[in-house]
């Protein structure tokens, strides 16, 4: 066991103090994030503005771009998908979960490649196409910008998309060094599970309370 943990924390060497301790911070409001949004919660978006300002600071310091900008954009989406959320349909209820339209998903479909091309000119201008990983950061980038987006509008189907890029991440994080946000993400992806089988039981209802 001492051989695991000494393994672990091996990563983090020639890592500042402060980075470390940001990132630990990062992981526990991130969780909280995501758990929040299982419950419908208008905390997902404190919480998450909280883990998206420190991760932004975090990935520039290890040089991966495209998530950085994932969060940057987090951060903006958050402040749109608090007011979204707290909008109401009626005097007594707020603005339910739904299930995306076929104008919502031909726009998912455009984000996407929006994403993926913003992100790989990016990269291909600063000159940061030297390794596997700058691609499957490229492409992780477009998935989560689609999930955001998604989750900002209370669709259900942002969960899937958390899902596939959650996966993804787990093994990208580990191999550049952030030990901790790689299990963050195999922790994320279980969340996302369930919090998909939350809103699916919740579909098409307006809750009264977003503080539960």
């Amino acid at each position: 066991m001492n051989h695991i943990f000494d393994w672990l924390f091996a990563q983090y060497q020639s890592t500042p103090t402060h980075l470390i301790v940001l990132e630990m911070i990062g992981v526990v409001f991130t969780i909280l994030s995501v758990y929040y949004s299982k419950r419908e919660n208008i905390l997902v978006y404190p919480t998450g503005l909280i883990a998206t300002g420190l991760y932004v600071y975090i990935l520039i310091y290890y040089g991966l771009l495209g998530d950085m900008l994932i969060n940057a954009y987090y951060f903006t989406m958050s402040i749109l998908g608090w007011y979204f959320w707290t909008r109401k349909v009626d005097d007594t209820h707020f603005i339910p979960i739904t299930k995306t339209t076929v104008k919502e998903k031909k726009w998912s479909v455009l984000l996407f490649l929006g994403a993926l091309l913003f992100v790989f000119l990016i990269y291909y201008l600063t000159d940061r196409y030297n390794t596997w990983t700058a691609y499957v950061d490229t492409f992780t980038t477009a998935i989560f910008f689609v999930g955001m987006w998604l989750m900002a509008k209370k669709k259900i189907e942002n969960w899937l998309y958390w899902i596939i890029g959650d996966i993804i991440t787990v093994p990208l994080y580990w191999y550049k060094g952030l030990i901790f946000s790689s299990i963050l993400f195999a922790v994320l992806t279980v969340i996302a599970i369930y919090g998909y089988k939350a809103w699916k039981k919740n579909l098409n209802k307006s809750p009264q309370i977003l503080l539960k």
